[in-house]
């Protein structure tokens, strides 16, 4: 995510096209409703950070968008196609399609144990891209160095950092080649220490451009990096603005009460 903006690039990336959207996402487990109709609309080269205490619907919510859960009501777009359609389940483009355009990381980092960095982050591109060994290695080796791995490419994840961990699997997601990156809470599973690698990397990636969802609790992160700001809670956005205005302007007494638990808790 980017650094402050001056006014002619904010206004240009307000007139952005939209390059996804989601609406009237519901999903409940049982009888308890865990999202109540969330809306998100996402303009290219943006970045939406998603806050809220912890149970909201944060993670729920930004696995429908990548249809890792199946929503029980609403639709998802991907440049004006359809992804998912509740009332018309036999519409929209295939999860594995999908998954090529829109990259995930999650809070585990989920990399194969028994594999080095290069070839966790080799072997996805051979399986959805159909690459060649040498490509898909080539490649990897490109990413792994971008994310300041350049120098563990042989390494197992078991002689990795968990910041490092989150990297390679950053540099794994990067190299389908995406158009949107989602992030779940990517620094919760890490060592406080080790969280700046990871979040220099995503400042990077921002920087550069790519369009991106981030589940957060690191709020100094967001309020830096993000263009908009959600504030969830109880399965509803109950906020939404720039993350000065929601964290430091907020109109609902919840996302005040949550900011103040979080400044309490840094203290």
């Amino acid at each position: 995510m980017r650094h402050a903006r001056d006014a002619e690039l904010m206004a240009a990336e307000a007139t952005a096209p939209v390059v996804f959207s989601a609406r009237g996402i519901h999903k409940s487990y049982g009888s308890t409703e865990i999202l109540k109709g969330v809306d998100l609309e996402l303009r290219r080269g943006e970045h939406v950070a998603i806050v809220g205490p912890s149970g909201s619907g944060k993670s729920t919510f930004i696995r429908c968008l990548n249809l890792l859960e199946r929503p029980d009501q609403g639709s998802i777009a991907l440049l004006g196609e359809p992804v998912f359609d509740a009332e018309h389940p036999g519409r929209g483009m295939k999860q594995r399609d999908l998954r090529k355009r829109v990259g995930m990381v999650f809070q585990s980092f989920n990399l194969f144990t028994t594999h080095t960095a290069l070839q966790n982050v080799s072997l996805a591109q051979r399986r959805a891209l159909g690459r060649s060994r040498v490509e898909a290695d080539e490649r990897s080796r490109d990413l792994l160095t971008r994310v300041g791995l350049g120098g563990h490419l042989g390494s197992l994840p078991s002689q990795l950092s968990g910041g490092q961990q989150q990297r390679v699997a950053i540099a794994r997601a990067l190299a389908l080649d995406p158009q949107i990156m989602l992030f779940d809470e990517p620094t919760s599973a890490i060592d406080p220490e080790m969280r700046n690698e990871v979040l220099s990397v995503m400042r990077d990636l921002a920087e550069k451009g790519m369009t991106m969802v981030v589940v957060t609790h690191e709020l100094q992160f967001a309020e830096r990096a993000a263009d908009r700001m959600l504030f969830l809670a109880d399965g509803e956005v109950l906020e939404s603005g720039s993350p000065r205005e929601v964290l430091h302007s907020p109109k609902h007494s919840r996302v005040e009460q949550f900011v103040r638990s979080l400044e309490g808790g840094a203290g």
